[in-house]
Formats: C-alpha cells, sequence, structure tokens
C-alpha cells in the first residue's frame, strides 16, 4: 500500500472512532450469519438452528429443505442466501497467509479497522524452526480474524497456508512454503492450522475459523519459460509423490485435523487433480478421513475445460469435479453448469447433496448457524484486539527468530551502537516497507523499515544505490562516496514480487541486474564491516559474497514482515542473538542452467547428469544448505544415550526370515511398537544468550533409491552462556526411520542407519 494511502486509511480510522458508538460505520459493523431468530422468530422451529443438537442432524434437516438450484448456489465460494430459511450470502474467499490479507473478496479493511498485525512470510517463520511458534502466530492471526469477523469485515473460512514442498528455487510462490523438507513443512502445516482453528474453550468439533491446505498436489511451477501452472502436467513418480509431495497434507488433515484442502491447477500424470477422484475421494476423504470440505483453486474448473481441455463439454467437468470429491469452487463454474450436469444424468443431486453437507458442516462448526455471534464465546472480540502491541511484538520476534547469519567474519557482527558515529545504509531494499510482507499480504499495523530500525539505533547515511530492485543502473559513485566515510555499511539488497511473485517464476537466480557490481564496488572502498542483508523469497547465488574477504557479514532476512526493519537491526546491534536456519538449499546458477523446472523427479538420474533436487538428494555443490545458520555463540553436543542395535521382531513364519531381505513393510504388527530414545546434552559455550536448533537427521542404507540424508525431527532451544540442557528425541522405527519404496509403500530399511545430531554421527543397526 502506497504511504499517502496507508495515512488516510489512519486519519480515517481516528474519523471513525468517533462514530463508532453511533455504528455508521457504511453498514460494516455487523457480523454475516444465519438463523437470526431474534429478528425472524420462527426460526427456531428448524432444527438446523438448534445449537443443542449434534451437527450431523442439523446438517442433515438443512440439506433436506433445500430445492437443488439453493444447493448449487452453495457449491461456489461467493455462496447465495436463501431468505426463507434464514441464511444469507456468505463469501467463502478469505487469506491468511501470514497475518489477515487482503486479498479474496471476504476480507476488507476500512477505518474501522484499518490494518492488521503482519507476520513475516512463511518462508522466514520456517527458519525459526520453533513448532510451537508456528501454533502462537495461528493462533493471533484468527483472533485478529475473528475481531474482524465480528464487525462485518471479514469471513470465517481462510484459504491458508500454503504447504506446497519448495521443490525448486525459481518457483516464485516458495517464499510462501515452509520450504523444501517434508517434515519441517508437516509440522508448519499442522501447527498453523491448530493455531488457526482451535478455540480456547477445548471444544474440538468446534472451529474458531476454518484454515484450509494447499495446493494439493505437486504443485510448484506457475509460469516459467512459457510453461503455465493452469494446463502443466506434473509427471511424479509414484515413490516422489508419496516420498515429498504428499506427506504435509497428510500432516495438515491426520495431525492439524484441517477444515478444508485445495486442490491445484495442474495435472498429476494426465489427471487435473480437482477431477481425480484417487487424489480426492480416495485419499483425502477415504485414506485421510477429511473432517470438512475440499475446495478447487479459483477458476481451476474453467482452465480444466477451457485450457486443458480435458472433457468434452462444461457439464462433464461440473460432473466429474463433484464426483472425484470437490465440495465447493472457487469460481462460478459449478454454479453455470452444475445443474446441467444434473439434467443430463452426469450427476446426481445426492452428490450434492454430500458436498452441501460437507460444506455446511464446516458452517456449522464455526457457529455461523447458531445466530448472533456477539453471544458466542468470541463475541466480545472487536477492533480493540487488531493490531495491539502484544500482537506487534511477537511479529518482530517471530522475525527476529528467522533471519539467518550465513557469514560472519571475526570483528564484523554484532556491530556496537557506541563505537559506530556513522553507519552507511546502502541498498533497493533499505528504504523497503511493503516489499517486507510478501504476497498474501494484509494491511499491516504499521511500517519499520531497515532504515527507520538501524536509524533509531546509530546515526546514518542512506544511498539507494538503484532506483528499485531490478537495480538496472547502480549509481555506484554515489554509494562508494558515502561508503568510504562511513564506520559500517549495511547494504540491503536482494528482490521483490516485481522478481518473484505468484504467476512469476525466476529464470536466474542470481541478483537482479547490476546489484552485485554495486555491493562489491562498495566493500573495495568501505574501511570499516560490511554487511550483506538479503531481502529476498527463495535462495540466491551470492557465493561471490561469501568469498570476498571485504563482506564481512551476510544475513539472509526473508520478506521479514511490518516489523522486520526493527528485527534486522536488532541483529546487527546484537540486541538479538540470530539463530534461524535455511530452510531450503541455496543453489549456484550453475544448477538451474542445466536443470529444467518442468522435471519433478526429486532423486538423480546418473545415466542422464540430472542432479536431484534438496538437501535430501542433491549431490552437487551449493552456497549455502538446507539448516545453515550462524550465532554469536557457540554450541557443542554431547550423545548420552543411543542404541547401536534395534531389533523388529517378525512372526516365525514371515518370509524375511527364509529370505534375505532388505527392507520389511512399515505396517507390520510388531513394527509399531518399536521405539528408541536419543539424548543429547547441548551447551552454550559462548558469551552470549542464544537459541539452537537440534537437528536429528538420518541416513539409510542404500536401498529403494533412499535419500542419502534426511530429517527426522528437531527442537529449538533457549541458552543462557555457559548454560547446558538434555535434549531428548523419541523416534518411532515405523514412523521415523522408513522410507518409501519404488511402488509408494513405506518400508523400514535393514542394515545401518547413521543419525546425525550437530557434527556428531551414530550408527544404529536396524535388524530383525
Amino acid at each position: 500500500m502506497a504511504p499517502a494511502r496507508h495515512v488516510f486509511s489512519l486519519c480515517f480510522y481516528l474519523f471513525c472512532i468517533i462514530l463508532s458508538n453511533s455504528r455508521l460505520i457504511s453498514g460494516q459493523n455487523k457480523a454475516v450469519f444465519a438463523c437470526d431468530v431474534s429478528s425472524n422468530p420462527g426460526l427456531k422451529n428448524f432444527s438446523f438452528c438448534d445449537s443443542s443438537l449434534d451437527v450431523k442432524t442439523r446438517v442433515s434437516d438443512l440439506v433436506s429443505r433445500l430445492t437443488l438450484q439453493e444447493k448449487i448456489g452453495w457449491l461456489v465460494n461467493g455462496a447465495k442466501g436463501v431468505s426463507r430459511l434464514g441464511i444469507p450470502n456468505y463469501q467463502w474467499w478469505s487469506e491468511a497467509l501470514h497475518g489477515v490479507s487482503y486479498v479474496g473478496p471476504g476480507t476488507k479493511f476500512s477505518g474501522l479497522v484499518p490494518g492488521a498485525t503482519s507476520f513475516p512470510q512463511v518462508i522466514l517463520t520456517a527458519a525459526t524452526f520453533n513448532e510451537s511458534l508456528f501454533e502462537i502466530i495461528g493462533k493471533v492471526v484468527s483472533t485478529e480474524a475473528r475481531a474482524m469477523y465480528n464487525v462485518g469485515l471479514a469471513g470465517l473460512t481462510f484459504w491458508s497456508p500454503n504447504i506446497n514442498i519448495f521443490r525448486d528455487p525459481r518457483w516464485g510462490r516458495g517464499q510462501e512454503t515452509p520450504g523444501e523438507d517434508p517434515v519441517l513443512s508437516s509440522k508448519y502445516g499442522a501447527g498453523y492450522v491448530r493455531g488457526l482453528q482451535q478455540r480456547d474453550d477445548g471444544d474440538k468439533e468446534r472451529l474458531k475459523v476454518a484454515a484450509c491446505c494447499k495446493h494439493y498436489t505437486a504443485y510448484d511451477l506457475d509460469n516459467w519459460k512459457g510453461f503455465q501452472r493452469y494446463n502443466f502436467d506434473a509427471v511424479v513418480t509414484k515413490q516422489d509423490l508419496d516420498d515429498t509431495f504428499q506427506p504435509p497434507f497428510k500432516s495438515c488433515v491426520l495431525d492439524g485435523n484441517v477444515a478444508s484442502v485445495m486442490c491445484s491447477y495442474n495435472q498429476v500424470n494426465g489427471k487435473p487433480t480437482c477431477g481425480d477422484p484417487d487424489l480426492l475421494a480416495g485419499v483425502i476423504r477415504g485414506q485421510w478421513n477429511l473432517n470438512g470440505y475440499i475446495v478447487t483453486d479459483c477458476d481451476s474448473l474453467n482452465e480444466m475445460f477451457y485450457t486443458q481441455k480435458y472433457t468434452k463439454t462444461p457439464e462433464e467437468t461440473a460432473a466429474l469435479s463433484v464426483n472425484s470429491g470437490v465440495d465447493l469452487n472457487c469460481g462460478d463454474f459449478l454454479s453455470s453448469f452444475a445443474l446441467g450436469a444434473v439434467t443430463k444424468g452426469l450427476l446426481n443431486e445426492t452428490v450434492i447433496d454430500r458436498a452441501m453437507s460437507n460444506n455446511f458442516a464446516t458452517m456449522m462448526r464455526l457457529g455461523f448457524f447458531d445466530g448472533d455471534p456477539s453471544k458466542q464465546i468470541y463475541g466480545n472480540l472487536g477492533p480493540k484486539d487488531v493490531c495491539t502491541e502484544a500482537n506487534q511484538e511477537l511479529a518482530r520476534e517471530v522475525a527476529r527468530q528467522g533471519i539467518v547469519l550465513l557469514k560472519n567474519t571475526e570483528g564484523s557482527l554484532p556491530l556496537s551502537a557506541t563505537s559506530i558515529q556513522n553507519l552507511a545504509v546502502i541498498g533497493p531494499n533499505s528504504n523497503a516497507t511493503h516489499t517486507m510482507l510478501g504476497n498474501y499480504e494484509g494491511t499491516p499495523c504499521k511500517y519499520t523499515s531497515p532504515l527507520k530500525g538501524l536509524a533509531a539505533l546509530v546515526a546514518t547515511v542512506y544511498q539507494p544505490g538503484c532506483a528499485d530492485v531490478k537495480c538496472a543502473t547502480a549509481q555506484v559513485d554515489a554509494a562508494k562516496k558515502v561508503a568510504s566515510m562511513a564506520d559500517a555499511v549495511v547494504l540491503v539488497m536482494g528482490s521483490d514480487q516485481s522478481i518473484e511473485a505468484e504467476s512469476l517464476d525466476r529464470v536466474d537466480i542470481t541478483l537482479p541486474g547490476q546489484q552485485k557490481l554495486l555491493i562489491n564496488s562498495v566493500a573495495e572502498v568501505s574501511k570499516g564491516p560490511v554487511i550483506l542483508v538479503l531481502m529476498t523469497g527463495g535462495g540466491v547465488d551470492v557465493q561471490f559474497a561469501k568469498d570476498n574477504p571485504n563482506i564481512t557479514s551476510i544475513l539472509w532476512v526473508g520478506f521479514p514482515g511490518e516489523a522486520g526493519g526493527a528485527a534486522i537491526a536488532d541483529v546487527i546491534f546484537g540486541l538479538y542473538n540470530p539463530g534461524g536456519k535455511l530452510p531450503m538449499t541455496w543453489y549456484p546458477q550453475s544448477y538451474v542452467d542445466q536443470v529444467n523446472m518442468t522435471n519433478m523427479n526429486m532423486r538423480p538420474d546418473p545415466e542422464t547428469g540430472y542432479p536431484g533436487r534438496t538437501y535430501r538428494f542433491y549431490k552437487g555443490d551449493t552456497v549455502f544448505s538446507f539448516g545453515d545458520g550462524l550465532s554469536y555463540s557457540q554450541f557443542s553436543h554431547s550423545l548420552v544415550k543411543a542404541p547401536q542395535l534395534i531389533s523388529v521382531q517378525l512372526q516365525e513364519d514371515h518370509e524375511c526370515h527364509s529370505s534375505t531381505c532388505k527392507s520389511i513393510n512399515a505396517v507390520e504388527d510388531t513394527c509399531k511398537n518399536v521405539a528408541f530414545d536419543i539424548h543429547v546434552r547441548v551447551k552454550n559455550t559462548g558469551k552470549l544468550s542464544g537459541s539452537h536448533t537440534i537437528f536429528l537427521f538420518s541416513t539409510p542404507p542404500e536401498v529403494h533409491n533412499s535419500p542419502q540424508k534426511h530429517l527426522l525431527d528437531f527442537e529449538k532451544l533457549h541458552l543462557t552462556p555457559q548454560g547446558e540442557e538434555l535434549v531428548r528425541f523419541s523416534v518411532d522405527v515405523c514412523k521415523h526411520l522408513s522410507l518409501v519404496d519404488e511402488n509408494g509403500n513405506r518400508k523400514v530399511a535393514l542394515g545401518l542407519h547413521v543419525l546425525h545430531v550437530g557434527n556428531l554421527t551414530h550408527t544404529l543397526n536396524v535388524r530383525i
């Protein structure tokens, strides 16, 4: 949002406070809800308005009262009200990726609520590796969402989070995801969903707001060299699908109990995901038992028919999607063609009833059919609960925890505010505001740019160096002049939504334009520390900066949210000890030069020279690796407890007793009871308090094209100087040590597994 518009919003907000008691805020002061018995007492006679009844009974009663046309009106995101039953229009589409967003017609900001807390973009939050924090953020976002709902500015159904695997560094939407690792993505998705959905009264059947895990599945290409997400066919092996792409969605449903899953635009192995009964009814509804609704990505049914030309008629597309398991269409395709599909005998009304039941059950769990929300559990929430000081401080804390220190020459960071008399702040993102939010953003409570954050601590001289991040022509001489006179230099470089965004994948992973020239030129003349701050969603090939001794420190700050500038200053000046870790691999430019983004294979192919993807399979050179991240402290690890042998007791007549087996099925009854503990003592041997992430990795035996290394679990600690703590990992052999074979079956490899904790390795023999 432009600064002038933001000022206007704040002024309008003050004006609205004066009028709030008279409730004259353009009519946007009341929540949308059904079963308003105060204005229509006759609604008391309908069972679907009786909140004392169970959801199934209420839904059944409601669906039985609707005509076919009325049902079809609730198959789309702009649901049509049924006035005769006291049901208003409802807009399903709201977003809350990292704060309540203005993306989607279901949410808007006004003078009454001019902004909401804007947390760091998800990729930086993932870099905290703080599982409890994921849930805490979700809880704050849902509180602000409910507060906005109560004054008619938001819905109750939010299509977040995005838990797709960040498979390729060029993907413009990688910034929205928790990164490249299935375990981290699973923990993030389930945690954030719990934060959004769980109510404070502990009622597990009811929802605070309804979350949605997207985009199902194998979706990670938007617009690259002519390939479009709308008609891209992701050719995925069964092994990669079950091993990499599906786990976050499975966890979202089973561990997070998410209320919705969104199917994606693309095809998977020749079938549109929103028209694949195996993926939808078979897996989401059948295997995982989703308690909620399945929604299409917006206008994906249009794309299925008009772009992919998958069916011969639009009625066939409508029937295919609903018969496959779709309950709700973002768009108007089903409202246009579902009736025709029924008339032509392609779609049975009982299948529409199934969709209605799933949709209405979700709304009933949200209290939408319980009458006036001001009399319900969250009825006291309002504008006062949005942008609170505590929420804004949490946004700053999340950014601080996520910032990753990638290089730090001795004597560089942290800077001393007392010894730095003149700080040069240079770069196109130095005074960034809106850029810090990333995409799927909302209007923030306020902005603290990097320049503003640094200037609050020391005297600064600012030189943008480039007109924008594309940096077509760098103002090298002006930048060198201010840098040469400064005690230290902070270069704030990187990208923005013009470089990496939805519908915009990168071709190169180098810094845009003449940013590299500007950085090297400034580093050459600077007399003090030179700190390179990279504000990006994806990784960047900055090997030149890593190797340049004149560039003394490198920080990656993602898109750090509304308080990003304050967090960056906190880290640079030692008010906060960085502890973030990279949630994705940073590749050299040569990687993307040789690898097509369209190749979905995770595993390398020695015959073709294909190098594979992510830290789990890629064996080539990296600029920085998954899990990299330094601290101003040092941490030591010592292994206290870990077994050397684990035996899995199989039945006497099991085939593996009579023949050599490289693996056993992870579903074996005896395997399910096999678990062990690993205890690791961690000590802060430095002089500063700091946070530290303990990773537990495993390298399994080389069977079934196994990963060279994969994450089993992680734990975040905060330790005072010389402080120590015992970390306990509980390892379930079937769950943690298993892998997926070539046919998509989960197996436990027999033989030597190498466990990695910090710089320690431990060999574990798994045998029958």
